[in-house]
């Protein structure tokens, strides 16, 4: 971990990542691929201030900032068990990250 993002800046990028997929029907990694190094660092290091807003407003603003277009992916509505929420994946995705950092040596910055 850096000094500019800590544990909880990670777990909210990762929810944040996660809802704008399911808002705009895209999976993940077509959210991921729409930003740079660069963008992912931005948005690990303003996250202490972004949380404070809601996920709507933030989601709206990815869409606009890295011009995220509706896609057709929805895992959603044909899923047949309940669905996680938002926040449940993107503490998965923390742990993942946190759990390979160690192997890479710059997982991101």
């Amino acid at each position: 971990m850096t000094t500019q993002w800590n544990k909880d800046d990670l777990f909210y990028v990762c929810s944040m990542i996660e809802f704008v997929a399911r808002e705009t029907h895209n999976k993940v990694k077509d959210v991921v691929g729409k930003m740079t190094d660069e963008d992912l660092v931005l948005q690990l290091r303003t996250a202490g201030v972004n949380h404070c807003l809601s996920f709507e407003q933030v989601c709206d603003e990815w869409i606009e900032e890295y011009q995220i277009t509706e896609g057709n992916f929805d895992n959603i509505t044909t899923c047949k068990y309940s669905v996680p929420t938002v926040t449940s994946i993107g503490r998965v995705y923390q742990t993942l990250i946190l759990n390979v950092m160690g192997l890479y040596a710059n997982v991101v910055k």
